[in-house]
């Protein structure tokens, strides 16, 4: 979802100032595309990516926290951390549950 509003904005010409190239704009689109059908596909490395992903915005979440001037950057911090942190801690299980192995029936031996 991140990727494809991306992109719309990139086509529709919005641009952020002090930002890279529209291609940046796009390898991100991209990068975000192919990590939704890799969770999709439950496939672990998705999944990883997302963690790591999420794992750093709790990080500069807590450290923006210790120096927002206002109101605003608070419950900003607050708010990510809020939504990040158990989306983290699920994902996790998640995780445990894709590398398990099938189970398959035993031969018997003889």
């Amino acid at each position: 979802m991140l990727g494809l509003s991306n992109l719309v904005l990139v086509v529709a010409g919005y641009e952020v100032e002090g930002s890279g190239s529209t291609a940046g704009a796009l390898i991100f689109a991209a990068l975000m595309a192919v990590a939704a059908v890799g969770m999709w596909q439950c496939r672990y490395w998705a999944v990883l990516g997302f963690e790591a992903l999420l794992g750093i915005a709790i990080v500069f979440s807590a450290l923006s926290l210790m120096v927002a001037s206002n109101l605003t950057a608070v419950l900003l911090c607050v708010a990510i951390i809020a939504v990040a942190g158990p989306l983290f801690w699920f994902l996790i299980r998640a995780m445990a549950r894709i590398q398990l192995p099938s189970r398959r029936p035993q031969e018997p031996v003889g």
